[in-house]
């Protein structure tokens, strides 16, 4: 039997996190419990206000929260592996196996890299020398886009795996279309709270064009010159509300600024789960999962071409259709589901762990584990 802890950020504990709903862990990693693989996850304590102001406060100083991830330290010393979804996560447990000296006997670490690759040229000498020497300590790393994993290759001269990102199909159920009929305004849909998102671009296509009806959903800020008649901003918060907005949208546009994480993939995903045409920035190693046959891609900050996508669209609407549902099949084909992504990390654990493998050598071959999935372009 192998033991591996799954430790998330503060918030995510299973035990507590939408509780009611049956949907396991975040992100899904519960698909990897088998008579194989027992998983425990990280635990979220009790906290009064000033700790957990300390705590937050240390986090941001950081970059990591180390004081949640001390606080689960039994677990994450007495496994086999430990599974992280993002840097916080990993550069975190990182340093609680380095603090506990000799690396014989201590867990697998998988360090899944999401934002760190994007923010690197922006970090100060001191926190490269921190974050290179945690990074170090990580046996397999692993990111979402194949982007991120070159950046891996050219900032710490180790390979990457691309491990694909999954959708919880228990909350969006796909939905194979038969028919697509734009409605008069055309209704656009956008929603995220990605950093990265172009809402500037977005509003800067369609505002005040009354053939066209904008609905953007984000919890971040946006600025009032970029509202119109036309463009409504509002968060949805909640599930419920995220699947309204899909509902009333013919076309759902995932408009971004250059990254190299795959800024938008959950939209994407959920759009095509749900049967929708979508029209996507090409940035950010989205190309990974979808082709120019499922979806519509534009070039970054053009919204000219942005507008001229949704006109193709709308004047076709067989086009749309056809490119709608050739999404859903390849999404099906490749399995872009938690359990699948779940999966993924078994596979890599099993190997790594049947090899004996340590941080140099396992991450050099930890690149050929999914070799056979070619990517479709």
């Amino acid at each position: 039997m192998t033991h591996v802890h799954v430790h998330l950020f503060h918030g995510s504990d299973p035990r507590h996190y939408r509780k009611g709903d049956g949907i396991g862990c975040l992100y899904g990693y519960h698909h990897a419990e088998s008579a194989e693989f027992e998983l425990s996850y990280s635990r979220d304590a009790a906290e009064s206000r000033p700790m957990r102001f300390l705590r937050r406060a240390l986090k941001a100083a950081a970059g990591f929260d180390f004081i949640h991830t001390w606080r689960n330290r039994d677990a994450i010393l007495s496994c086999d592996a430990v599974w992280t979804h993002t840097e916080q996560e990993y550069l975190s447990a990182a340093l609680l196996l380095l603090l506990k000296g000799k690396r014989k006997g201590q867990p697998l670490l998988l360090a899944q890299s999401i934002w760190l690759l994007d923010k690197w040229s922006g970090y100060g000498a001191w926190r490269r020398w921190l974050y290179r020497r945690l990074i170090a300590r990580a046996d397999i790393l692993t990111t979402h886009s194949s982007v991120n994993a070159a950046l891996v290759r050219e900032y710490f001269g180790r390979d990457a795996t691309q491990v694909f990102y999954g959708l919880n199909t228990q909350d969006f159920a796909l939905n194979e279309p038969q028919a697509w009929t734009p409605h008069a305004p055309l209704r656009i849909g956008a929603i995220g709270n990605d950093r990265d998102r172009d809402w500037t671009t977005l509003a800067a296509a369609f505002r005040n064009d009354e053939r066209y009806e904008v609905r953007i959903a984000t919890r971040r800020r946006v600025s009032a010159s970029l509202r119109a008649s036309n463009v409504q901003v509002a968060p949805a918060i909640g599930l419920n509300a995220a699947r309204e907005l899909y509902d009333w949208a013919d076309v759902m546009v995932v408009p971004l600024r250059a990254n190299t994480h795959a800024s938008g993939l959950t939209v994407l995903l959920e759009s095509v789960a749900l049967g929708k045409p979508v029209i996507v920035t090409d940035v950010g190693g989205l190309r990974d999962y979808f082709g120019t046959g499922h979806v519509s891609y534009v070039p970054a900050h053009d919204h000219a071409a942005l507008r001229r996508a949704v006109d193709e669209l709308r004047a076709n609407p067989s086009l749309a259709l056809a490119r709608a549902q050739a999404a859903l099949r390849h999404f099906k084909a490749r399995d872009y589901t938690t359990r699948a992504f779940a999966l993924q990390h078994v596979r890599l654990t099993r190997d790594a762990l049947e090899r004996g493998q340590g941080a140099s050598d396992a991450a050099s071959t930890a690149q050929t584990v999914f070799a056979s999935r070619e990517l479709t372009r």
